[in-house]
């Protein structure tokens, strides 16, 4: 019976390692970013959390698909100013509307809550001194 459980403890964390995001983490990185543009903000996605790893959607701005919501994982796109919806679609469509500022840095953090069949994974705009804390243990996973 130990070794079963055992067996079964080392396929779980496998399975949850290999749904996180892989890459350098963002403390790593960050120096690295090119600065925002004079007329553009900037707007940082990332899940920091491996609850429902298996639940990966894609993530639309504006219906364009910029990144993936990958656990423990992080992205970001600069833009124009102007009001934006950041999308999630698992059984449902879950979305946010924010506006961006010239200059302005956002954190856009995605969390999951339990559905029928699937998690629904759903952006949440955060202040940044919580984005900024959060997002440091993220890896980097690109943007679209």
């Amino acid at each position: 019976m130990k070794k079963i459980i055992n067996l079964f403890f080392i396929a779980t964390c496998a399975a949850l390692l290999t749904g996180c995001a892989s890459g350098p983490r963002f403390n790593d990185v960050k120096a690295t970013f090119p600065a925002v543009g004079p007329d553009n903000g900037r707007i940082f996605f990332y899940r920091d959390s491996v609850a429902g790893a298996a639940v990966q959607p894609s993530v639309k701005l504006n219906g364009e698909e910029i990144g993936t919501a990958k656990p423990k994982g992080f992205f970001y796109v600069d833009r124009a100013p102007g009001t934006y919806e950041v999308a999630t679609t698992t059984e449902v469509k879950r979305s946010l509307s924010l506006t961006l500022d010239k200059g302005q840095t956002r954190y856009v953090r995605f969390n999951i809550a339990i559905g029928f069949f699937v998690g629904h994974v759903y952006p949440e705009l955060v202040e940044n001194e919580v984005g900024e804390k959060e997002i440091a243990s993220c890896k980097y996973t690109g943007s679209k």
